[in-house]
């Protein structure tokens, strides 16, 4: 098989479970999909579709109560905490709608603290962070403080700090939630280029048509169940269709 086309993620008939005083209460109902390197799908769906906690699952944040996920070819149910968080730091860049940046750490540090986790010199990691902040248009304002710097600045950095340890995946959960639309396009673009220009896999998880649309691939959640998985311009295609 071609690797750039080999799966990053393989689930079948993954269940998630949560204990509740009347009973287990099941969030994801059987999902079973497929998604290849270099791909740029959007998970949508709308509120208590179970959106966060298949991404949660995606992330290792939390592990199934049933089915399987592999990542990288990689048993994720079977792992443990230490195995998780190894996982997280090394397979996976997060990016969130909050931006989560340490207010009193520099934009250069900021980006490099993954690197801290993977064991890296203070050299390594300078030069990286350097590298990737110049990447995002933000390479002059490596020793600034993050809140001198705009909203969408800081989502730039957020993403920079999601590559640096060059993972084969980006989750990205409502990364523009808190942005205005022009900001929300750039951020957008970019995440467009890293895909196509660096074949990175990315997921995005958005309950916006404007943000939904830079992906290829669309999957739509529904009550914790895969309601549509195919191209993103058929399901928008659909959506325009007269009643």
């Amino acid at each position: 098989m071609n690797t750039a086309t080999a799966p990053i993620i393989e689930i079948h008939d993954l269940v998630k479970e949560y204990a509740s005083g009347a009973g287990p209460v099941r969030i994801l109902h059987g999902i079973s999909l497929t998604i290849r390197r270099g791909e740029f799908v959007a998970v949508m769906g709308p509120s208590g579709s179970g959106k966060s906690t298949f991404m949660n699952m995606l992330g290792c944040l939390d592990v199934p109560t049933s089915g399987d996920y592999h990542l990288n070819g990689s048993d994720v149910g079977r792992m443990n905490g230490d195995e998780l968080a190894a996982v997280r730091n090394r397979d996976i860049g997060f990016v969130f709608q909050g931006f989560n940046l340490l207010p009193r750490a520099t934009l250069g540090d900021n980006v490099a603290l993954p690197m801290i986790y993977a064991g890296k010199n203070r050299e390594e990691r300078k030069a990286r962070a350097q590298e990737l902040l110049t990447r995002v248009g933000l390479g002059d304002r490596c020793d600034a403080m993050p809140g001198l710097i705009s909203g969408g600045q800081q989502q730039r950095v957020a993403i920079a700090r999601a590559l640096v340890n060059h993972p084969a995946l980006i989750l990205a959960d409502e990364p523009t939630g808190n942005l205005d639309t022009h900001t929300s396009h750039d951020i957008m673009e970019l995440f467009t280029r890293l895909n196509r220009e660096e074949g990175i896999t990315l997921i995005v998880v958005t309950h916006e048509n404007d943000v939904a649309r830079f992906a290829d691939r669309l999957v739509r959640l529904v009550d914790g169940r895969i309601d549509y998985d195919g191209p993103m311009q058929a399901w928008l295609d659909h959506q325009q269709e007269p009643s």
